[in-house]
């Protein structure tokens, strides 16, 4: 007779803004839905593949409780070691988690882990970092440069709007050609995003027919001039019409290049991470996680 129970390794900063004392309800629902769960504390998002990797053998999944910048730094592991991802949102943004229909709490969340469904999604590369949500340059990744830790545990999403408030009144285009397809064009942009989910930066819409498993990338170029208008765009980008503007360049492909005069740092799932010149592809089906069914009822 077989042991039908799933051990899983859990990494969780109980110190994040949204964990509190839930974890410990968490735990034992995730046990009395047959998951022996190993506890450890999360580390240094440098540390955190080499952890996963130095267990992966006496694994059936691993569970994170974190935010999307944490799922990004464990990801590399998880595509070496085959194993499933089980994920509590306790970050900021939680955009991976919205675009699964995972929900917000870690009890619903942990009822999605105990049911076992999983769905097969692809990644985002760009210079070999994978990424799951979005990659960017330009004005999300200054962004990123100015939301420190602090701030975002005393602020949570206020403090995005704040800090975008201020980069907003001493944005500047720059010169980048992006290249794809056979066809290079040269633009004047803000920013530059490739998705390959569907929600990213608290909410915002990639693309509005974008999925996380439609094996392509969506990219966004933002050719505007004045400030005012990406306020008078941001409802499209809260449903993905931004595409529909014509200060807005977007296509989907598999492949993309981007280079920039200057070299710019890249942001990815919220951390910078890489640089220009930026090659960007998809992984069709390089990873999975525990989700509900698309547009199915949770759990929770």
């Amino acid at each position: 007779m077989t042991n039908s129970r799933r051990r899983a390794l859990l990494l969780v900063n109980r110190n994040a803004r949204a964990a509190g004392t839930v974890l410990d309800d968490t735990i034992a629902l995730l046990d009395e839905g047959g998951i022996d769960v190993r506890e450890e504390a999360c580390p240094a998002p440098d540390q955190l593949a080499q952890v996963i990797r130095q267990q992966s053998g006496a694994l059936d999944c691993v569970i994170i409780g974190g935010g999307d910048g944490t799922l990004n730094a464990a990801a590399p592991a998880l595509v070496e070691a085959g194993l499933p991802l089980g994920i509590l949102p306790l970050g900021t943004a939680n955009d991976l988690a919205r675009t699964l229909e995972i929900p917000p709490d870690p009890i619903g969340a942990a009822r999605i882990i105990a049911a076992g469904r999983i769905r097969t999604l692809d990644l985002g590369e760009v210079n070999g970092r994978l990424f799951w949500n979005v990659a960017s340059i330009g004005l999300s990744a200054e962004l990123a440069r100015e939301i420190t830790s602090e701030t975002k545990q005393r602020w949570g999403r206020l403090g995005y709007g704040i800090a975008a408030l201020r980069l907003l009144a001493r944005m500047r285009p720059f010169t980048a050609e992006i290249s794809h397809d056979g066809v290079t064009e040269r633009v004047r942009t803000v920013q530059i995003a490739v998705g390959n989910g569907r929600h990213y930066g608290g909410g915002m819409v990639v693309e509005g027919s974008a999925r996380p498993d439609d094996g392509v990338l969506h990219l966004y170029s933002l050719e505007v001039d004045h400030w005012w208008k990406l306020l008078a765009l941001y409802p499209a980008f809260r449903q993905g019409r931004h595409g529909e503007w014509r200060d807005v360049r977007a296509f989907a492909c598999t492949e993309v290049e981007v280079r920039t005069k200057r070299r710019r740092t890249i942001n990815t799932d919220g951390e910078l991470t890489e640089s220009t010149p930026a090659r960007f592809r998809v992984r069709p089906g390089a990873i999975r996680v525990y989700a509900p069914h698309p547009g199915s009822v949770s759990d929770a």
